[in-house]
């Protein structure tokens, strides 16, 4: 994506984009450390250089006004205002309307800054962050360094039960060191730092927030009305300090879990953009007037998930034969039609610079299944298998599995629950289910958040001592072809001793209407990586 390429974005010092700080052609070397790894915004202006979904630059100018209404996949009584606390799409959706960051990823993934001026670093250890000044929170108090002291601290207290307590506990600590600058210092070096502020927990609140009730944030809507799992209503924050932006008055959020409704309130035009389209509804969607499915190749995987905790996954032999009972290109087709890339059951996508394309693919072997889940002691028996429309495909995925599975001789008992409640009651509970992992910006923040062993998302509950060092070691590493070999082994240790099983990599299939405007797809989350309430504008 062109967003810096067309140079219109006007900035406050030279942007270094995230292939400067690890690039094929030599990495984040001691001489990148030692410039500013990262100055200006990439959003100070108003509408130039932004791109359709097409990628073509747009013709005509942003409108302003018009309300834009979004229907996502899930929703519960668990839906937040904390950006702490957020666990799912609608969540980051929301968040971002009514607060910013330090900084956001731009359509290359690369860090670019937001509230944050630059950062800069000569070890990947001691950050000096520069913060921008003219900024106003909702409730009119100007944005100061005592924010981001606390909005990145209280991450690592356990009372505020922060999604990203794996991340934080990275940060040894966070100082006040002038009117605007603060210093990040690390327990050791990350040179991702910049990639990892962007993840929509840290976004940063105001200094001393404990209720969360309303959203007091520096972003570009503020709340008119909140209610959790109903819906989400934002209006235009007049005083935002990005000038000319949001374009749009106002955005409705709300959930529908069942997906073909949601996508008949996309062509009825009760919504005007909806994400988790299944691959079954493309053509409908495209062969409408007036609507177009926006396609993004990405990390998004849903996997089958074996607890290394509880039988029957506690024996090694029963997760390889489960690994090993799926047919991942029958998975593709039938379950994906297509819209996936085969997957090797570790977590890191071909899209990725550190994805290691020399790692045997695993097969699908009956034979090779039979022979583990007889070792296992399971085969003749019933298995319980979990699957909700809440973990995309994974209906699918468990029909297909189930007839191979009865195959050899093993019954995979297929029980479907409702989305309501699934993450909640059913993900990380029940020994064989699925979880559905929207794309990381970084190969380090997926193996932090869902595999090191102290990993709140630690999905399958594996622990390996070995693997939590080679992730620690892998961060600091400053030498592109080190760090590059070191996760290469981290994928490998995942494939074979890992408790989840990655069939394929899904396309994000995203519907939308053609009178939103100024899309500009990320290849990490819908909606724009949950931020295009902030971008996008109606036309008539």
């Amino acid at each position: 994506m062109s967003k810096q390429e067309n140079g219109r974005y006007p900035t406050e010092g030279n942007i270094i984009t995230g292939d400067s700080l690890e690039n094929e052609r030599g990495g984040f070397t001691r001489r990148d450390m030692m410039r500013t790894l990262l100055a200006g915004s990439l959003m100070t202006m108003g509408s130039a250089g932004l791109l359709s979904a097409s990628g073509s630059a747009m013709a005509l100018p942003p409108k302003r006004g018009g309300k834009m209404r979004i229907a996502t996949q899930t929703s519960s009584t668990a839906d937040t205002l904390d950006p702490a606390k957020t666990a799912h799409s609608t969540d980051y959706t929301r968040v971002h309307m009514f607060y910013n960051g330090l900084t956001k990823l731009d359509g290359k993934l690369g860090p670019q800054m937001v509230l944050a001026e630059e950062m800069l670093t000569t070890d990947a250890t001691l950050w000096t962050v520069k913060l921008r000044k003219g900024v106003l929170f909702h409730d009119g108090k100007p944005f100061a360094p005592a924010d981001v002291v606390y909005s990145l601290m209280r991450h690592k207290d356990p009372a505020t039960a922060s999604k990203v307590k794996v991340l934080a506990d990275q940060i040894e600590s966070v100082k006040t060191t002038g009117p605007n600058e603060v210093q990040i210092k690390l327990t050791s070096a990350n040179a991702d730092l910049p990639v990892i502020l962007a993840t929509a927990q840290f976004l940063i609140v105001r200094d001393g927030t404990t209720s969360f009730t309303t959203p007091n944030g520096t972003g570009a809507f503020k709340c008119k009305e909140f209610t959790p799992g109903v819906r989400t209503i934002a209006v235009r924050n007049e005083n935002y300090w990005k000038s000319g932006l949001p374009y749009l008055d106002e955005v409705e959020l709300f959930g529908i879990p069942d997906e073909a409704a949601r996508v008949n309130a996309l062509l009825s035009g009760d919504v005007h953009w909806i994400n988790d389209v299944n691959a079954r509804s493309t053509g409908r969607i495209k062969s409408t007037a007036g609507y177009t499915v926006m396609e993004t190749k990405s990390g998004l995987y849903t996997d089958l998930v074996i607890r290394q905790d509880a039988a029957p996954g506690n024996s090694q032999d029963f997760t390889l034969g489960m690994k090993y009972l799926m047919d991942r290109e029958q998975i593709k087709t039938a379950a994906f039609r297509g819209f996936a890339v085969t997957a090797n059951d570790q977590p890191i996508d071909p899209t990725n610079r550190f994805y290691f394309a020399g790692l045997p693919q695993r097969p699908y072997d009956p034979d090779k299944a039979k022979f583990h889940l007889q070792k296992a002691g399971v085969l003749g028996s019933s298995i319980p298998l979990v699957a909700s429309v809440a973990a995309t495909g994974s209906v699918d995925i468990g029909v297909l599995m189930q007839q191979s599975a009865q195959k050899i001789g093993l019954k995979l008992d297929l029980k479907r629950v409702p989305a309501d409640g699934y993450w909640a009651n059913q993900w990380m509970k029940v020994p064989l289910g699925f979880g559905n992992i929207n794309p990381r910006p970084s190969a380090d923040i997926l193996f932090t958040q869902f595999f090191k062993s102290d990993a709140q998302w630690n999905e399958s509950g594996w622990k390996n001592a070995q693997f939590d060092q080679m992730v620690v070691a892998a961060r600091g590493e400053t030498d592109f072809s080190k760090r590059k070999q070191m996760y290469a082994d981290l994928q490998t240790l995942v494939h074979e001793k890992g408790g989840i099983g990655i069939p394929v990599f899904i396309t994000n299939l995203e519907g939308i209407s053609s009178r939103v405007k100024g899309i500009d797809a990320i290849p990490l989350g819908a909606f724009m990586n949950y931020t295009c309430a902030e971008y996008v504008w109606m036309d008539a």
